[in-house]
């Protein structure tokens, strides 16, 4: 459960400090030393430190500055105060200024790691915290869906999760597949086990193999030790097989009788493991038509389709659009330290009527772009123009006439050109097959903010 803990260790006593940086090391602990307060101020300013152990007494800037200092920063570092001179007056100065502990130099440095380790356990639960709060925050924008259809998709799901069937999840890519099994396990009996994600496309079939069965050691070249796979990894929990429409044939064979007798054998090793863990599958291939060409084994289709969810693509349920634009704005606000206020109507009414042949996936990606390139705390169509947030050929605005979309292409490939010709006006018009002035014109109509200034040959 151990978090890796930074330390940053400041005392102008050279042999202790030396010696307290040797244990705290053999402890596993990443330690800096620093000899007095001043330096101490210069590296915690350059680097990231979980804790601080301070000495109290030090010439120019002794433990209590340095700890007062430090409350002043806007981040999560805590203070051990350490002293040769333990007084009760000291302990509670410390510990009113904000210290996390107070460590008396003649004291056992069991009672240091001690403390220590409270932090490490600490910082860990409020990781742990911060990303179920995550976690829920994505369920919750799913679960305020107004699509009837979704609406019945998240139904099915919370019944079939406190079972423990089978399911299989259909769906185009980019809808939320991985979520919903995320939310399924969230809602399960096996809550507080493993969720265990295995993106089937993206390994060869011997890689595949080797992924999911683990392998003993020497069992083939490159082997140097034992390893788990997915399955056996999964005991307990919920082991998640995305697009398992790609697995060959041969492995399916194999993963049939794995569920089956939830049992698996590693790679070199012929003795049977015995695994426990709910299984949840996702395609976004039409499995019915794979069966019928005989790309996917029947078999294998019912034994892990005991129920079947479907998850409506976003161009189906685009009432659900205001919620999810909103919830990634937020998100991508937070996560990128910059505020966007509003987006003006022009620029919510085009992402409103876009069609998203990526689904959830890509409307996140969007909203991402639109708040990096964001110039002020107010996004507008004509700022997106400038950038390819939207690919123009699959740019679709049922509300635009014929001539908006031509304009919209046409100011979108000056762009390019300008861009390839590194802004040359007349190495552009010469592309374009009109003159210089034509393209100023153009450049001047459609407002393009030239990067570079422009120049002629």
């Amino acid at each position: 459960m151990r978090t890796e803990l930074r330390l940053l260790l400041v005392d102008d006593e050279k042999e202790f400090r030396e010696l307290l940086c040797i244990i705290l090391k053999k402890q596993g602990y990443l330690v800096d030393i620093a000899e007095n307060g001043s330096s101490a101020i210069d590296m915690i300013n350059k680097n990231e430190y979980d804790v601080v152990l301070t000495d109290m007494k030090m010439d120019e800037v002794d433990g209590i500055q340095l700890l007062e200092y430090i409350n002043t920063l806007d981040r999560k570092i805590e203070c051990i105060i350490i002293t040769a001179f333990g007084s009760v007056e000291n302990a509670v100065e410390a510990m009113k200024k904000g210290a996390f502990s107070y460590f008396i130099k003649s004291n056992n440095p069991q009672k240091l790691i001690f403390d220590i380790e409270k932090i490490c356990k600490i910082k860990y639960l409020s990781e742990q915290n911060s990303l179920l709060k995550d976690e829920i925050s994505r369920y919750n924008y799913i679960l305020e869906s107004k699509s009837i259809d979704f609406q019945k998709s998240i139904r099915l799901a919370e019944k079939v999760a406190k079972t423990d069937s089978n399911v299989l999840i259909l769906g185009e890519s980019g809808v939320g597949k991985e979520v919903l099994a995320r939310f399924i396990h969230k809602y399960s009996n096996r809550k507080n086990e493993i969720f265990m994600a295995v993106n089937c496309h993206s390994f060869s079939e011997s890689l595949l193999e080797a992924e999911l069965y683990g392998h003993e050691k020497g069992s083939f070249t490159g082997s140097y030790n034992m390893r788990k796979g997915r399955f056996e990894a999964s005991h307990k929990g919920t082991l998640f097989l995305d697009e398992i429409g790609d697995i060959p044939l041969s492995t399916q064979v194999k993963i049939l009788r794995n569920i089956e007798n939830k049992e698996i054998e590693r790679i070199g090793n012929n003795k049977s493991i015995k695994i426990d863990f709910r299984l949840i599958c996702a395609t976004n291939k039409d499995i019915k038509n794979e069966i019928f060409d005989n790309r996917f084994r029947k078999d294998l289709y019912y034994r892990i389709s005991t129920v079947i969810i479907e998850i409506p693509p976003l161009r189906r349920r685009k009432e659900d659009l205001p919620i999810l634009i909103n919830y990634f704005l937020r998100k991508a606000e937070n996560d990128l330290k910059k505020k966007v206020k509003e987006l003006d109507d022009d620029l919510m009414d085009v992402l409103l009527n876009y069609d998203y042949p990526g689904n959830v996936r890509e409307l996140k990606n969007i909203i991402e772009r639109l708040v990096v390139i964001a110039e002020d705390e107010r996004l507008t169509l004509k700022d997106v123009n400038q950038y390819d947030v939207f690919s123009s050929s699959r740019f679709s605005n049922s509300k635009r006439s014929l001539k908006e979309v031509r304009q919209y292409a046409e100011r979108n490939h000056i762009i390019r050109i300008l861009e390839i010709c590194d802004y040359n006006i007349d190495k552009a018009s010469e592309i374009l097959q009109i003159t210089a002035r034509q393209l100023y014109n153009k450049i001047n109509r459609y407002d393009i903010k030239l990067k570079k200034k422009a120049r002629s040959l």
